[in-house]
């Protein structure tokens, strides 16, 4: 059993949010499938394309991604190191998804900011 399985296998109820969420939840997955889901990318540009994260933080997040299945690490055997991420089959299958959140973003922005106006008054 992969991964994946055994995380929906210890999930209540095998609700198929709290699998999804399990993969790619969080506050920076998202952000970061989002700009590999169009090009492979390097760590660096990840890194300069994602302000506050930290570099810690995005090794670690790229780990779980890769170790999730949905993102894939090349190292290329050369001096400096070169690593490039792209995404998998299984990577490819969310982007449908992350286009609906940034649709939903587009459209909500405004609505949203004006609730954080009106909640700091």
């Amino acid at each position: 059993m992969g991964l994946i399985g055994k995380v929906m296998k210890n999930l209540r109820n095998d609700c198929p949010i709290e699998g999804t969420l399990a993969v790619i939840g969080g506050k920076w997955k998202a952000v970061i499938l989002w700009h590999l889901r169009d090009q492979i990318r390097r760590f660096g540009e990840l890194k300069k394309m994602i302000p506050g994260i930290t570099q810690k933080m995005l090794a670690q997040q790229l780990r779980e991604m890769e170790r999730d299945g949905i993102i894939k690490r090349k190292v290329y055997p050369q001096i400096p190191p070169k690593v490039e991420y792209s995404l998998t089959d299984c990577g490819k299958s969310l982007c449908p998804i992350l286009e609906m959140m940034a649709e939903w973003g587009s459209t909500h922005n405004k609505m949203i900011a004006k609730l954080k106006r009106e909640q700091l008054s």
